[in-house]
């Protein structure tokens, strides 16, 4: 089985060592614009083989879109990351076009893959992966949930100091600081509800720690983090090349369920061979019903503006375009 990670840094890289370190693909190509900077992530990788155990092959190279070809799933995380102060949705504009170029470069070269959305704002760069790429929506998952739900239940198991995993939780809604939804009803220690170990304003405080833990960690690392969402990502290829229909929280096209539609957005999914292998309906409350309504409505908003960033970009590219070439004419006459 062949992996490609659209990405080498922090993020993309960590995704690529533990993929490897676990076997759980043969091959994995890392692959980056900055020139030198895939080869040399994969060669680093590569070095540790021996004492670490594996066979998998990695590769790197600079934006040379053949190598990825075949390619069983291709992971996108390619963009510019968060900043502190920065959320996830004010990097919009200029993801969008580096991720929908990716998509178009990646279907050149891999017939069918299915194609995992790490780059934020991840729900938006989800649906545009989706709606350019041409590809069935079980295809096309958005990693957000999966990362979302570990740092859920690393914060339960702070609270309990009881093992993270001996904990079940999920997180649904979108993958925003101020649209996920921590289910904390659903949460449980060994099948035993949160409410027997932890007080109401308990849970409260790890709900609120969940939906910041992304922006704790950028302002503690001056950047966004990188061995959890790496991680998250290895969590998420392995149960689609190994077909091990996990139940992962993942941002899919809705067409009906949970009453919404033409939306990507994280609700529970099955994840196996074929990617989305079917999207788990819960029994949502009226208070869960409405906070989960409002999560779909900041999504659809930002998706929204998607098609005006994009404009944007496109005739800029045009614009610079023509300068150029009307002051190269003028240098040959």
């Amino acid at each position: 089985m062949k992996v490609t990670i659209v990405g080498a840094g922090n993020v993309g890289a960590t995704a690529a060592d533990v993929i490897a370190s676990r076997s759980i693909a043969s091959e994995v190509v890392l692959l980056d614009i900055k020139e030198g900077f895939a080869e040399g992530k994969a060669l680093d990788i590569m070095q540790t083989a021996t004492t670490r155990g594996f066979n998998t092959r990695v590769v790197g190279t600079t934006s040379d879109y053949s190598k990825t070809s075949n390619s069983d799933v291709v992971v996108i995380t390619s963009g510019i990351p968060r900043k502190p102060g920065m959320t996830r949705e004010e990097l919009i504009g200029i993801n969008a076009k580096i991720v929908k170029d990716v998509t178009k470069n990646i279907l050149e070269h891999s017939n069918n893959p299915i194609i995992i959305i790490v780059s934020n704002p991840m729900d938006s760069m989800t649906y545009l992966a989706l709606k350019s790429s041409g590809l069935d929506k079980n295809r096309i998952i958005g990693m957000g949930g999966a990362l979302d739900s570990s740092r859920f239940k690393t914060y339960i198991s702070l609270a309990l100091n009881k093992p993270a995993n001996d904990i079940h939780a999920m997180v649904i809604g979108g993958h925003g600081d101020t649209t996920m939804i921590p289910l904390s009803r659903f949460a449980k220690y060994n099948g035993l509800s949160l409410s027997n170990f932890l007080s109401e304003s308990k849970i409260e405080e790890v709900v609120k720690s969940t939906m910041v833990g992304g922006a704790t960690l950028t302002k503690l690392l001056g950047t966004s983090a990188w061995y959890a969402p790496g991680s998250s990502i290895a969590y998420v290829v392995d149960s689609v090349l190994n077909d091990h229909n996990r139940i992962i929280p993942s941002s899919v096209y809705l067409d009906g369920e949970y009453g919404f539609s033409d939306i990507c957005i994280g609700v529970p999914c099955v994840i196996g061979k074929n990617g989305v292998e079917k999207i788990i309906s819960l029994d949502l409350n009226n208070e869960e019903k409405s906070i989960f309504s409002k999560s779909v409505d900041a999504v659809k908003s930002m998706n929204e503006s998607l098609n005006d960033h994009l404009w944007f970009f496109i005739n800029y590219h045009y614009f610079v375009s023509d300068v150029l070439n009307h002051i190269f004419a003028c240098q040959k006459n």
